[in-house]
C-alpha cells in the first residue's frame, strides 16, 4: 500500500472516530463513553475477525496484521479520545450545551 492511501486512511479514521465520539458525548452527556466503546466494540472484531482457531495462536494471528492495520486502530482510538478530551474541556470552559 502506498504512502498517501496509508496517509488518507490514517486520517479518515481519525476524524471518523472524533466525529462519532463527540455526537456521542453530546448526546449522552458522557465524556470517555467513545474511547471504552471502540475498545470494547474493535478489539473483539479484530481478535477474532479471520482467526482460525484450530490452526494458529492469537500471537500469530495477531502478528499477521500490517502496520497499516495497527495504525489506523491506533488513529481511530485517538480520535475517540481527543473527543473525550475536547468536550471535556468545553464542559470546563462553560459550554453547557455539551
Amino acid at each position: 500500500m502506498g504512502l498517501i492511501p496509508v496517509f488518507v486512511l490514517t486520517v479518515l479514521f481519525f476524524v471518523m472516530m472524533f466525529g462519532i465520539g463527540f455526537i456521542l458525548n453530546m448526546l449522552m452527556k458522557t465524556t470517555w463513553f467513545p474511547a471504552y466503546l471502540f475498545v470494547l466494540v474493535i478489539l473483539p472484531v479484530v481478535v477474532y475477525s479471520i482467526w482460525d482457531r484450530s490452526s494458529v495462536t492469537l500471537w500469530e494471528h495477531l502478528s499477521s496484521f500490517h502496520p497499516v492495520d495497527y495504525l489506523t486502530g491506533i488513529a481511530g482510538l485517538a480520535g475517540a479520545v481527543l473527543s473525550g478530551w475536547t468536550i471535556r474541556r468545553l464542559r470546563l470552559g462553560g459550554y453547557k450545551m455539551f
